[in-house]
């Protein structure tokens, strides 16, 4: 598939600010070429038990409406609106993208924006329907789609366009993508539904079975953020976590050590370094050959956790690093890739004249 150039297409983009969205199961990151990121929010939308009515006229919205997650009255429902990468409440995630488009485009109202974004290599034709739908009917202009890793991978400036090998595992919170990319194109890709929000998981479920401590998701994060790790560090530490207690039902702390939260995420860590496996497996050899120099770079904001780069440097035996500012990277992709249609118009990840 080819882009031509259109120049209406060219004259009506000096008037509206075109914009890449990675439209995140955790977190929405906003990016404009010129700009680079201007809006980083959680995916949370607040709205009334049993409606789409988002609360505080449609702005309850990101961070106003993580903070009310686990909170709420029962009238209030604080609500992802993506799981595992897609699209799970199609209203609501109309409402979200409308709330983040206006905001970033309140300077051009006169003319609805182009956006591109980021969605799961692993997604159905319906699933990718349903997400230029919602971008569409929250009030975009020209919706294209570009998968997450092939996004990653120019977001943090491999040579995607080049016929070398490289290789991008993109962690975000519902997903992990793994892919090997040349000539930009995808030439084999492994996307699991285990990311940062699995892990999050594993950690309310160990604390559950070894403390009857419940905690919520967003205590979960912080843990994993303050002491989580892939492999032993050189300090180990103990945290505080606050919670229920499942037998009393009043609110109880334990201390817990950072090798006990690494025991925790040892599933999800081992099912990530499965993927990056599965996908060398299945990669041609001139290709594989490209990697013993070329490497992995990882991204994305499970790529932080501690020693992640180091457990699977170590099980697949290529060079792996971390790539600069990582939660960014898929963002920064997507807005690359929108200044340089042409360029990239065949890893689209949806036929643009359909």
């Amino acid at each position: 598939m080819t882009t031509m150039f259109k120049p209406m297409e060219w004259f009506l983009g000096r008037f509206s600010i075109d914009m890449g969205i990675d439209l995140g199961t955790a977190n929405t990151l906003v990016c404009i070429q010129e700009e680079g990121i201007i809006l980083q929010e959680p995916s949370v939308v607040a709205v009334k038990k049993g409606t789409s009515q988002v609360l505080m006229d449609g702005n309850a919205v990101g961070l106003a409406a993580k903070e009310m997650l686990g909170k709420t009255p029962a009238n209030i429902v604080a609500v992802r609106p993506l799981k595992q990468g897609v699209i799970a409440d199609f209203e609501i995630t109309e409402a979200m993208l409308r709330y983040f488009i206006r905001k970033v485009h309140n300077r051009s109202r006169w003319l609805n924006p182009r956006v591109v974004i980021s969605v799961p290599s692993g997604i159905t034709a319906v699933e990718k329907r349903a997400v230029i739908n919602s971008a569409e009917r929250a009030g975009a202009r020209k919706v294209y789609l570009i998968e997450e890793p092939m996004a990653a991978a120019i977001g943090v400036g491999l040579p995607v366009e080049e016929a070398t090998a490289s290789m991008i595992v993109d962690i975000g919170g519902g997903t992990t993508e793994v892919a090997v990319i040349s000539l930009a194109g995808i030439v084999v890709s492994e996307s699991i539904r285990v990311a940062g929000d699995q892990m999050d998981e594993a950690i309310i479920k160990y604390l559950r079975s070894n403390y009857n401590l419940m905690i919520g998701e967003q205590t979960a994060e912080r843990i994993k953020i303050t002491v989580g790790s892939a492999c032993p560090q050189e300090r180990e530490t103990i945290i505080v976590v606050k919670g229920r207690d499942m037998m009393s039902g009043l609110p109880r702390a334990a201390e817990i050590s950072s090798e006990e939260i690494r025991e925790a995420l040892r599933d999800p860590v081992e099912k990530i370094v499965a993927a990056v496996r599965t996908t060398l497996e299945n990669t041609k050899p001139e290709l594989s050959a490209d990697l013993v120099d070329n490497g992995i770079v990882m991204a994305g904001g499970g790529s932080l956790l501690r020693g992640l780069d180091l457990v699977i440097q170590d099980e697949i035996g290529l060079p792996v690093r971390v790539a600069d500012d990582p939660l960014t990277a898929v963002a920064r992709g997507t807005a690359v890739f929108l200044g340089q249609l042409d360029l990239y118009s065949q890893v689209l990840a949806v036929d643009e004249d359909d």
